[in-house]
């Protein structure tokens, strides 16, 4: 048995889910704080959905800030999943 783990997996257990409205996803992560290429790297990750309409790397702060359209977002299963996640572990929700 193999083991699938996507990289949304990993993003998401490795940051704080700072807060959660749909529509609107705020994450920090302190690997992220003057790692310019690691914002590269998470920037072009998560830009590559076309479910996500924006996408905000602050390395001076350590977050990434998430637009999109839940509707649009929510017909990507794999996307849902993600957005469910952060539903139930944000520390602020709107």
């Amino acid at each position: 048995m193999v083991l699938s783990i996507s990289k949304w997996d990993f993003i998401i257990r490795t940051v704080q889910i700072s807060s959660y409205i749909p529509g609107r996803i705020r994450l920090h992560s302190k690997k992220l704080i003057g790692n310019a290429e690691l914002g590269r790297k998470v920037y072009a990750y998560v830009a590559s959905y076309t479910e996500i309409d924006a996408v905000d790397v602050n390395i001076a702060t350590g977050s990434v800030l998430i637009k999109y359209r839940p509707q649009l977002l929510r017909s990507n299963g794999e996307l849902a999943r993600v957005e469910q996640y952060i539903m139930n572990h944000a520390e602020r929700r709107g």
